[in-house]
């Protein structure tokens, strides 16, 4: 059981952050797995087991990032990342475009929510031509949404307008990819069980605006 992350996780963080070679992660290795690796695996297992119990139609697959840069792009940083995130997601050579749950630590603070890492232009043009058609369903889940405190939508815009709509989803419309999430610093909640609780409970209520992306897949392509 995920017993919560502690003033380690944070100390190894900024270390590996400053201190970013191979010499000082291999004498704090240890401390990397003991603080960091393992809670967030733990974290990750207990999330997804929880929420699963009760979602096993949307054959999802849980992962937690390596610590380890991709060699052929450093781009002049060091081979280690200074963060870790979890997510839950269907398998997917693709897994970019589809559609994710996530949690991630940083140094500065930590963040979760559902959303892409990177949208297709098909499933955006998609989202645009389902909003045409008929707003309804989508405006009752950003209505809810913009109840909840503290979710917010994020994501690149595209320069030039994509077109018109309701203000109430013109932020939707015109993004090139997007999530819905949380942002903040550091908080008591990291150090304890309940961070497992949390994420469980807004997973659930992001789980709608989940099922709303996926069934655009059915959509045919507005482009053609």
């Amino acid at each position: 059981m995920f017993q919560g992350f502690s003033q380690q996780t944070v100390d190894f963080m900024w270390g590996i952050r400053f201190n970013n070679e191979r010499t000082w992660f291999e004498a704090h290795k240890q401390e990397y797995l003991s603080y960091f690796y393992q809670p967030m695996r733990s974290l990750a297992d207990e999330v997804y087991e929880r929420f699963m119990d009760h979602h096993k139609e949307l054959d999802l697959i849980c992962r937690v990032s390596r610590i380890y840069r991709d060699a052929r792009r450093l781009h002049g940083r060091g081979p280690y990342k200074d963060r870790l995130w979890l997510s839950m997601e269907r398998p997917s050579d693709l897994w970019t475009t589809q559609p994710v749950f996530w949690f991630e630590l940083e140094p500065e603070g930590y963040s979760y929510g559902m959303g892409y890492w990177m949208a297709s232009a098909l499933t955006m043009a998609k989202l645009r031509a389902r909003i045409d058609r008929d707003a309804k369903p989508l405006e009752k889940l950003v209505r809810a949404l913009n109840r909840h405190s503290g979710l917010s939508l994020s994501g690149p815009d595209y320069k030039r307008p994509r077109g018109a709509c309701s203000p109430l989803l013109a932020p939707w419309y015109n993004k090139k990819s997007f999530s819905v999430g949380f942002e903040g610093a550091h908080e008591p909640l990291l150090w304890s069980h309940a961070l497992a609780d949390k994420l469980v409970e807004e997973f659930e209520f992001l789980l709608p605006l989940y099922g709303y992306m996926l069934s655009l897949e059915g959509d045919p392509d507005p482009r053609s």
